[in-house]
């Protein structure tokens, strides 16, 4: 039995690995489940045993590449608390601004299919907030509970899951804006948002002035509008 596992296992390692090279080199778009399954060198109908579609594929591809992120290991590798919920908020916030301002185009590509997908019939927007979900949906939940217990948080309503992705949506959304090669929205100076974001999600996920202040690098000034020094933890 376990042999057999283990084949199986290789064999899905295998499909995504030719699944990876197909999508860098012709796109999500330009990929099928057929030219997959010839790069694997295997049946279309054996790769639909493992993946029941080319949503699937891409869905399976961007959660192993985010597991495998150090960044993010290092924090889902913290204690729950209002530090690592902090940091992550951060994260988020700092992921979807470097895709609406950076070259890298792929990321870019990921974010305007996830779009498309809501549009669509929503297959691979749900496979995906599956994964995600499962990758850091304990952690964020974990990290609320110890903020609210430590009086660093007050609790809104009985879905405290429902709070990370009322986060997710917001910067989804914020990115979206900047997708054009004319941004539809400027959001003002640029050089505040990420600041601005990170304290808005923050209060929006129940942490209270103290905690955000404790935790948060204060490099923006809400009275005055300018970039401040950090200040000291």
């Amino acid at each position: 039995m376990s042999t057999l596992r283990m084949t199986s296992d290789l064999r899905r390692q295998l499909i995504l690995g030719a699944a990876r090279r197909c999508f860098a080199r012709n796109g999500f778009a330009g990929t099928t489940t057929k030219s997959v399954a010839a790069a694997a060198a295997i049946s279309e109908g054996l790769l639909f045993k493992h993946f029941p579609s080319k949503a699937a594929l891409y869905a399976e591809i961007l959660a192993e590449e985010c597991e495998a992120d150090p960044e993010l290991a290092h924090l889902l590798g913290q204690e729950p608390s209002t530090a690592t919920l902090v940091e992550l908020i951060k994260g988020m916030v700092g992921h979807f601004m470097a895709i609406s301002e950076g070259p890298d185009q792929e990321e870019t590509q990921r974010l305007r299919l996830m779009v498309t997908s809501h549009l669509d019939d929503g297959e691979f927007a749900r496979l995906l907030y599956v994964k995600v979900e499962k990758l850091i949906g304990r952690m964020f939940v974990d990290s609320l509970e110890r903020a609210t217990a430590a009086g660093d948080a007050s609790r809104i309503g009985n879905e405290p899951l429902n709070l990370f992705w009322f986060a997710h949506h917001t910067l989804m959304s914020a990115a979206m804006t900047r997708l054009p090669a004319v941004p539809c929205l400027g959001y003002g100076n640029a050089a505040n948002l990420q600041q601005q974001l990170c304290e808005f999600l923050l209060r929006g996920i129940g942490l209270n002035e103290a905690a955000i202040a404790s935790h948060l690098d204060r490099e923006w000034s809400p009275a005055q509008g300018q970039p401040v020094a950090a200040e000291s933890a």
